[in-house]
């Protein structure tokens, strides 16, 4: 029994053992910022490494808690992830005084997004969810001295406590409706009549809430842009790369028997987000709140795919929000050191970028291709793939609008790049001095947009884990 423990909670007992080391180290002495970031960013590595090793399928707690070879993965893409962040803004942690608790929150919201995903019923859903946006929100206003961190922190908790009680009331109306709210037992139990709908539409908002789908999105852009870029990157993939991950299960497993309306919800929700996070996307000036709504346009894309329900449409959503995670922490990185070294952070500061600083120039140039969905880049691969596993349903309309909103964000995307490579500056951003951790942040960022598309074992292997 032990032994299952130990193995099924491996990559929780991981984190809840750094985060507890964190703690210790806090209370004590403490070490000097640059000797603890060097191990936290170890801990993290091996925490990613160990999870491929030893997965095993089996459940805990009477259900509550239950693990596969899929999800080890999931929360292994998550794992990289942050480790990631660590690397890439590196040297704002080493000027923070407060650097184990910024640890301690993302590591408590990444627990939070182990156990989301792992959640066998709707009561452990819920705990999980408050546990990965309580820390994120307290994450938000790291950046004490400024009053736009604050206000991005307020919006949202204000916004994180709406969704939550509408969370909470749509699984008080499903256990009122059926009497479980065990995953296992619920598909067995739903027959869709008013009240269960009702109940789900409830649920799916909270999913749109973290997701930012549309018209859950009004408190994207405004936390974005008063968060430090650390957070930001968290919030932009992490944070919804969980989401989706669970999202995924939640529909093909538990709402299985209310396939008919969720498809209808998720494709017209889908549609709405990719346009309006295009649309506004166009208009932004600010490099953060261009990102942000570049991330909405890219959940309307995650929504398509996941409107396949099938194996294929999980593989596709789970290579894309790898090759999300890479492809936007670049962007969220090279914007973040030059926030950072300069102060700017307008989309206009970027003209004649290329001139002083080629090489994040090119990271830059990497990030938006995929994002974009440009080949030979793995975003083009990932998007693909999207599109395919929603055109298993057959609706080529949805399809050819989706197709559409591709070649808007296009306009966008190489907007930016243009002001990097040919506009002329006359004063350009200085040279941007990069410490060794960012750096390698960025080649393994650039590294992986390219060769995650261009290595088809990648995605052989996410099909082999279903």
């Amino acid at each position: 029994m032990l032994n299952d423990f130990l193995i099924l909670m491996k990559s929780e007992l991981v984190i809840t053992f750094i985060i507890f080391l964190l703690l210790i180290i806090k209370v004590g002495k403490g070490i000097k910022n640059e000797h603890l970031l060097t191990m936290v960013q170890f801990l993290l590595l091996g925490n990613f490494v160990a999870g491929f090793f030893f997965n095993e399928t089996g459940s805990l707690f009477g259900g509550m808690f239950t693990t596969n070879a899929m999800m080890a993965f999931q929360k292994s893409i998550l794992s990289l992830g942050v480790y990631l962040i660590s690397l890439l803004f590196a040297d704002w942690l080493k000027k923070s005084e407060h650097m184990p608790e910024f640890f301690i929150l993302m590591l408590s919201a990444l627990l939070g997004m182990f156990f989301m995903i792992s959640s066998g019923t709707l009561l452990m859903f819920f705990l999980a969810l408050e546990l990965s946006t309580i820390p994120v929100a307290a994450m938000a206003n790291f950046d004490l001295e400024k009053k736009l961190s604050s206000e991005a922190s307020m919006k949202m908790i204000l916004s994180s406590a709406f969704s939550s009680g509408i969370l909470l009331f749509g699984i008080s109306l499903i256990y009122g409706a059926t009497g479980s709210v065990s995953f296992t037992e619920l598909p067995a139990l739903l027959n869709n009549s008013p009240l269960q709908i009702l109940a789900f539409v409830f649920l799916f908002t909270a999913f749109a809430f973290k997701l930012s789908v549309v018209p859950f999105h009004l408190w994207t852009a405004d936390v974005y842009e008063g968060a430090p870029v650390a957070v930001t990157s968290f919030l932009s993939v992490i944070s919804k790369g969980s989401v989706a991950f669970i999202l995924i299960t939640t529909l093909y497993k538990v709402f299985a028997p209310m396939h008919e309306i969720w498809y209808n919800m998720i494709m017209v929700l889908s549609i709405v987000t990719m346009i309006v996070g295009n649309l506004f996307a166009i208009r932004q000036q600010n490099i953060k709140r261009f990102l942000a709504f570049s991330s909405i346009a890219q959940v309307g894309f995650i929504l398509l795919g996941i409107s396949g329900n099938s194996n294929e449409a999980t593989s596709s959503v789970v290579y894309f929000v790898l090759i999300y995670i890479f492809s936007n922490l670049a962007a969220f990185g090279v914007a973040g050191a030059i926030s950072r070294q300069t102060g700017k952070e307008l989309i206009n500061d970027y003209k004649g970028l290329y001139q002083t600083n080629p090489f994040i120039s090119w990271i830059l140039a990497l990030a938006f291709f995929s994002l974009a969905g440009i080949p030979p880049t793995a975003g083009f691969f990932g998007k693909l793939f999207l599109i395919t596993a929603g055109a298993a349903k057959g609706n080529y309309l949805f399809i050819t609008i989706a197709a559409l909103n591709l070649i808007v964000s296009l306009y966008y995307y190489l907007r930016v790049i243009r002001a990097v490579f040919m506009d002329k500056n006359d004063q350009p951003i200085e040279k941007i001095n990069l410490e060794f951790s960012p750096k390698l942040g960025l080649i393994i960022c650039g590294a992986g947009i390219v060769l995650v598309g261009l290595l088809s074992w990648i995605y052989d292997y996410i099909t082999t884990l279903l």
